[in-house]
């Protein structure tokens, strides 16, 4: 068993890995913003940004820390770069400094192929040359470069995971492509695509990235690791599959690219598929299960629980 902390554990991704790893197991604090209610794990709430907060978020005898908190927004970030800057760069230092003072053993942390920036249709691996586009991507990129210099200078294993698009059940409160798709089927209002929609991304669905996430405790390394399906599609093809899937049609408005917007994310991931990661839910699947728990919470939150939803029974 381990102790771990988990730093945005309360948000998409944070759920289900603490989820998993309180069914392995392991011994879990929570470190977020806002309560959690996962059943066997500890919580912290607060902000790790104020003075003497992440000395109690992370207490001693921590063997591992995951850090998932973060600013998430690659729009939000040009309009707040500095906030988003002092929230996933200054953060991240503070939290290995305080990882180094206590002996923390390992330090994983959730980064982007944002990192990269835009290689065209090339395919992203790990030893692609950092060059992001965004302020976003610079502060991943920033905070990778933090982690790395402790890992070599103090020997925590600095486990990096570059994750791609993530989607799954739980999602309700992101701004991704796929959130605001499931959120257009329920109520009619128009969904924007920016761009032609012709450019490619890759979707990787939540449980795949948890299996990640654990692989990482059982074989620690040093630097990045590309997390993904490994299959890009287009926007214009997850736009169709969801409105297959949802039956009901959703309106849709495309709008000038974004600054920062790439022709495609391609990613290869034959380095985490030989050190055991394997990705097993293909995107139709994905796509209908995440429907499905947008459907439900719509008919809790309206207090209709059993009487259906829009393209479903």
């Amino acid at each position: 068993m381990l102790r771990i902390v988990v730093t945005g554990g309360s948000g998409f991704i944070g759920r289900a890995v603490v989820r998993r790893l309180i069914d392995l197991g392991h011994g879990v604090m929570v470190a977020d913003h806002v309560p959690g209610d996962c059943p066997g794990a500890r919580y912290w709430i607060g902000d790790l940004r104020e003075p003497g907060a992440i000395k109690n978020a992370i207490p001693s005898g921590t063997e591992v820390v995951i850090h998932l908190a973060a600013a998430t927004s690659v729009l939000g970030s040009l309009h707040r770069p500095f906030e988003v800057y002092r929230q996933n760069v200054d953060t991240t230092a503070a939290l290995l400094e305080h990882a180094r003072i206590i002996g923390v053993r390992q330090f994983a942390f959730a980064s982007t192929n944002a990192v990269v920036g835009d290689i065209g249709m090339r395919t992203i691996g790990e030893s692609a040359q950092l060059q992001p586009l965004t302020p976003y991507g610079a502060t991943k990129a920033s905070a990778e470069m933090l982690i790395a210099g402790y890992a070599h200078a103090y020997g925590i294993a600095g486990t990096v995971l570059r994750l791609t698009n993530v989607y799954g059940p739980g999602m309700q409160g992101k701004d991704t492509l796929v959130a605001r798709l499931m959120r257009s089927a329920l109520t009619g209002r128009p969904i924007s695509i920016y761009g032609n929609g012709q450019q490619e991304r890759d979707y990787v669905y939540v449980d795949d990235v948890v299996r990640a996430f654990t692989l990482a405790l059982d074989h620690p390394w040093n630097g990045p690791l590309v997390v993904g399906s490994g299959t890009s599609v287009s926007v214009n093809r997850v736009y169709a599959l969801a409105r297959e899937i949802c039956g009901v049609p959703i309106p849709v408005q495309y709008l000038e690219p974004r600054a920062g917007e790439m022709p495609a994310v391609r990613v290869d991931i034959s380095r985490a598929r030989a050190m055991g990661y394997a990705p097993l839910v293909g995107l139709a699947d994905g796509l209908k299960a995440v429907w499905d728990d947008f459907c439900d919470t719509h008919d809790m939150e309206r207090g209709q629980v059993g009487r259906g939803s829009p393209g479903r029974p």
